[in-house]
């Protein structure tokens, strides 16, 4: 998933407009934190429409709960932001953009990483997206914090040279090994996805160690992508299949990578951008869901 979700305010009469605001991730039912209503105005102010909306579609990274949720779009509503309001995962408005009420599969990996299917009969799963304590793999943190151990375990001799320790210390603005100890005391998730355009220059340089991190990134991925494949089928036609995220969007350090290990299975991604802002607002056009209040 993105470092900073991205919190799609939008009016089923007027174009999407995007705007990135302080995260918010929401693991029990309480009342939005004061910065969403903020960036809900903001987003209205710079669409040029006027409140309360017609209809209010809000994608947050961490609202995977409906209790969740539904206490999110009451508070919204109290505050008079919108007449119908709807709080959704932002993988859930992303994928919307993908596929709109058909079937495909959503490979995302930013800070995160998840993948979200929908069979041909309806189903819908995921695979992965439980977060960097327990999953998260081929994720930019993934990525981050193996390097951080590998080169732990090379200063120690229990693994081969790598380039990685000097370059990271570089970016991270400390001198030696120790110090860099006590700056992952106090690093954030972001702090150590950002590790991952790191190893991606030093496998461009040759480095076989970041080289081995990006393929262990890679095949993560991949088994991502074909456990859900495996579990909404069978198929009678081949999915369509999205990447979407940091790592995979057009130029991200492992889109070319990917690509090629999904075309061993005659898989070819859609050749377009995701948008989310867009996803939302065609949910907002879409009334009579048993979420729309």
């Amino acid at each position: 998933m993105e470092a900073e979700p991205r919190r799609a305010p939008s009016c089923s009469t007027t174009p999407a407009r995007r705007w990135v605001g302080p995260k918010a991730v929401l693991p029990s039912p309480t009342p939005p934190t004061p910065p969403l209503p903020r960036v809900v105005r903001a987003a209205a102010l710079e669409a040029g429409v006027s409140l309360p909306l017609t209809a209010l579609v809000v994608g947050l990274s961490g609202a995977g709960r409906e209790a969740s949720r539904s206490a999110v779009e009451l508070e919204l509503e109290l505050m008079g932001l919108s007449a119908r309001t709807r709080v959704d995962t932002d993988v859930a408005v992303a994928f919307h953009d993908a596929f709109a009420d058909g079937p495909g599969v959503l490979l995302i990996a930013g800070t995160g990483s998840i993948a979200w299917g929908r069979a041909e009969d309806g189903r819908e799963g995921r695979v992965g997206g439980w977060g960097h304590h327990i999953g998260d793999e081929g994720s930019g943190y993934a990525i981050g914090l193996d390097a951080l151990r590998r080169v732990a375990r090379h200063a120690d001799g229990r693994a081969r040279e790598t380039g990685l320790l000097k370059a990271i210390l570089s970016h991270v603005g400390v001198a030696d090994l120790d110090s860099l100890v006590l700056w992952t005391a106090d690093a954030s998730k972001a702090d150590i996805a950002g590790l991952a355009p790191i190893v991606a220059e030093a496998a461009a340089g040759g480095d076989g160690v970041a080289r081995e991190i990006l393929a262990d990134a890679v095949d993560e991925l991949e088994g991502h992508v074909l456990t859900i494949l495996t579990t909404m089928g069978p198929w009678q036609h081949a999915p369509q299949i999205m990447l979407a995220g940091g790592l995979l969007m057009p130029g991200g350090s492992l889109r070319e990578s990917v690509e090629r290990a999904l075309a061993k299975h005659s898989l070819t991604p859609l050749d377009r951008v995701l948008d989310g802002a867009m996803g939302a607002a065609r949910l907002a056009m879409v009334p009579g869901t048993s979420k729309w209040a």
